[in-house]
C-alpha cells in the first residue's frame, strides 16, 4: 500500500483552563497558512479551443435566402411548411416523447447537483438528544444529554467552490442537451411526416398507372377477340398491370409503418394516428425565403455545441478542484448543550456545556495520487476541448451537406418534372395510336414503364426536397430557444 498521511492540527476550546499561548500560536499558523495559499489555483488556459470558422458557406443554397434571420426565425421552422398536421405533430411530440422527459429528468438532477455542491460552502448545524443507563461494580449511573452541534469547513483554496462551478457547468450542458434532444425530435417528426405525405403520392400514382394499364389490358383482350393481336400481347398487357398492383401492397406496408412511427414520436401507442392521418395530402413544401445564418450564428444557435463548450467549463472547474485538494484544508466545529446525571438537572446552569474546535489538515506524503488526480483531470479537459473542436467541425459540415443535397435534389426535381410531363404526353399518344392500330403493343409497354418511374422519381424526389430544407433547419440548430 502506497504511504498516505496528513498532519492534523487541532486548536479545542472547552474550558477556561485551556491555554491561551497555545491558542495563539496555533492560530498563527493557520494565518500563515492562508497567506501562502492565497495564489490563485485556475489553470491559465480557459479559452475555448480556436476553430477556423469561414465567413460564408461553401455551398451556396440557392433560391431567396435571409440571412439577417437568427435564432427566433429557426426556433419554430416546421411553421414555414404551412402545414397545420405537421405543426401539431411537433408540437406534441415535443411535449410528450419519452427521449425529452428523460432529458428534462437528467437537467432536474443536474440541477439538484448543484444544490447538492452549493450546500457545502455553508455551515452546517444539527440537533441531537440521548439518555444512557449504564452498571459497573454492582452500581448504576444515567446520562442525559441534548444540544446542538455545528461544523464549517472555509473554503480557502476554493476547491468547494469549483465543485460548485463544474455542477453549474453540468446543468448548463444538461439543459444544452435537453435542446439538442428537442431539435433532432423535431426534425425526425418532420422527416417522418415528410416521408408519409410522398408514400401516399407514390400510392396515388401507382393506382392511376395500375388503372391505365388495366384500361390497356382491356383493349388488348378486345383485339384478341377480334383476332386483331395475338395472345402474346394480352399476356405482356397482364404482366405489366401485375407487377405494378404488386408495388401497392409494399407502399401501404410502409405508410403503416409511418404512421406507427409517429404515434411513438408523439408518446403514442402504435395505431393511434391511423385515422388522423389516414387521408392522402400533399407533401409540404417550406416558403421560399430560407433563413440562412452565418457560420458563426449557427455555431453559438446550436446546443451540441453550447453543450461541449459547458463540458469544458466542467473539466476547467474539477481541475482547479484536484489541484486544490493538495493544499490544506480547515474546518471549525462547535456544540453547545445540557448535560446532566437526571431530566430535572438538565434545567440547571451547571447543566450546560460547550465546545470550540478549529482544525487544519495539511497532507504531506499520498504516494503521487494528489499529483496523479490533477493530471487525471488535465487530460479530461483535453479530451473535452477535443471533442467541441470535433462539434464544431461536424456542425459546419452538417450545414454544407444539408445545402449540397438541398441544391441537388432542386435541380433533379425541374428536370424530373420535365421528364414527367414528356412521358405523361408520350404514354397518352402510344395509347391512342394503339387503340388505332398504327403501332405495335412494345410502344405502349415502354411508354407505360417510363410514365411510372418518372412520376415516381417525381415524388421521391419532391419529398427528398421537403426533407432536405428539414436537415438545414436542423443542422442550423432550429428548433429550440
Amino acid at each position: 500500500m502506497s504511504p498516505s498521511h496528513r498532519v492534523t492540527a487541532d486548536v479545542l476550546r472547552a474550558h477556561p483552563r485551556c491555554s491561551a499561548p497555545r491558542v495563539q500560536i496555533a492560530l498563527a499558523t493557520l494565518l500563515v497558512l492562508v497567506i501562502s495559499g492565497c495564489a490563485s489555483l485556475e489553470p491559465e488556459d480557459s479559452q475555448l479551443p480556436a476553430v477556423a470558422v469561414p465567413a460564408a458557406w461553401a455551398a451556396g443554397a440557392g433560391g431567396n435566402t435571409t440571412p439577417d434571420q437568427g435564432a427566433t426565425s429557426l426556433a419554430q421552422w416546421w411553421q414555414r411548411f404551412d402545414d397545420p398536421s405537421l405543426t401539431t405533430l411537433v408540437e406534441q411530440a415535443l411535449r410528450a416523447n419519452t427521449s425529452v422527459r428523460t432529458a428534462q429528468a437528467s437537467l432536474q438532477q443536474a440541477r439538484a447537483q448543484v444544490d447538492v455542491q452549493s450546500a457545502g460552502l455553508l455551515p452546517s448545524v444539527g440537533a441531537s438528544a440521548s439518555a444512557q443507563r449504564s452498571r459497573a461494580n454492582n452500581s448504576t449511573g444515567n446520562t442525559f444529554q441534548a444540544g446542538f452541534d455545528a461544523s464549517w469547513e472555509p473554503d480557502v483554496f476554493g476547491r468547494l467552490r469549483s465543485g460548485v462551478s463544474a455542477s453549474e457547468a453540468d446543468a448548463r450542458a444538461a439543459e444544452a442537451s435537453l435542446a439538442d434532444v428537442q431539435v433532432s425530435l423535431a426534425a425526425e417528426v418532420a422527416v417522418n411526416y415528410i416521408e408519409l405525405r410522398g408514400l401516399q403520392q407514390r400510392l396515388a400514382i401507382a393506382r392511376s398507372n395500375l388503372a391505365s394499364q388495366q384500361e390497356t389490358l382491356q383493349i388488348t383482350q378486345w383485339r384478341l377477340q377480334a383476332g386483331l393481336t395475338t395472345s402474346l400481347v394480352t399476356e405482356q398487357a397482364r404482366a405489366a398491370a401485375e407487377q405494378t398492383a404488386a408495388q401497392i401492397p409494399s407502399l401501404e406496408a410502409s405508410l403503416a409503418q409511418s404512421r406507427y412511427s409517429l404515434a411513438v414520436l408523439t408518446g403514442q401507442v402504435p395505431g393511434a394516428l391511423d385515422a388522423t392521418l389516414a387521408a392522402s395530402a400533399p407533401v409540404p413544401q417550406p416558403t421560399a425565403e430560407l433563413a440562412l445564418a452565418i457560420p458563426a450564428e449557427t455555431l453559438r444557435q446550436r446546443p451540441d455545441v453550447r453543450a461541449a463548450e459547458q463540458r469544458i467549463a466542467a473539466a476547467l472547474a474539477r481541475l482547479s478542484q484536484a489541484d486544490a485538494a493538495r493544499y490544506p484544508s480547515f474546518s471549525l466545529g462547535g456544540s453547545l448543550g445540557l448535560r446532566a446525571l437526571t431530566l430535572g438537572a438538565l434545567s440547571g446552569g451547571s447543566a450546560v456545556t460547550s465546545a470550540l474546535l478549529g482544525s487544519v489538515s495539511i497532507p504531506l506524503l499520498d504516494g503521487g495520487a494528489a499529483r496523479a488526480q490533477v493530471r487525471v483531470q488535465s487530460a479530461a479537459l483535453e479530451q473535452a476541448r477535443v471533442a467541441y473542436e470535433a462539434t464544431v467541425l461536424t456542425a459546419l459540415q452538417d450545414v454544407e451537406n444539408a445545402l449540397v443535397a438541398l441544391r441537388g435534389d432542386r435541380e433533379k426535381l425541374e428536370r424530373l418534372a420535365a421528364a414527367a410531363d414528356a412521358a405523361r404526353n408520350a404514354a397518352l399518344l402510344a395509347q391512342q395510336r394503339y387503340s388505332s392500330g398504327l403501332i405495335d403493343f412494345q410502344a405502349v409497354l415502354e411508354t407505360q414503364r417510363t410514365l411510372l418511374s418518372t412520376q415516381e422519381s417525381v415524388a421521391t424526389t419532391t419529398a427528398a426536397v421537403a426533407a432536405d430544407h428539414v436537415r438545414l433547419y436542423k443542422a442550423l440548430g432550429g428548433g429550440w430557444q
